[in-house]
């Protein structure tokens, strides 16, 4: 459990690190690109779009999806074969045993409603 702690605490100091760099580095770059005030042309030009709202496309949407669904497949442990057949074993008898609770509950209330009603005599 300790090794599991560690290896935590080890990510989180990682990551930590990386955030910690990757701001340095946004600030740098912030730093060194002057700031250009936006020219006003004086024209008869139709004025510009509108800015996007910084969604990708669709495409650009799917691609990514697809990706991650792909990786995420990958860490996928699956069962051996040995393994499937004992877990569809089990789900059968479990769906029999089931079936037959149900089947016998419902016979004894159909019996006792009978029985009750007097319907058949």
């Amino acid at each position: 459990m300790a090794k599991k702690d560690r290896n935590k605490r080890a990510a989180r100091k990682a990551r930590q690190a990386e955030r910690q760099r990757n701001e340095a580095q946004a600030q740098i770059m912030a730093e060194k690109a002057p700031e250009k005030a936006p020219a006003k042309s004086e024209g008869t030009k139709a004025p510009a779009k509108a800015a996007k709202s910084g969604k990708p496309g669709l495409v650009k949407r799917a691609t990514s999806y697809f990706g991650e669904v792909r990786s995420e497949m990958r860490r996928v442990v699956w069962p051996s074969r040995e393994d499937l057949k004992n877990y569809t074993v089990a789900v059968v008898a479990i769906l029999v045993v089931f079936g037959v609770a149900i089947w016998l509950i419902d016979s004894g209330v159909v019996a006792a409603l009978i029985g009750y009603s007097g319907l058949r005599g």
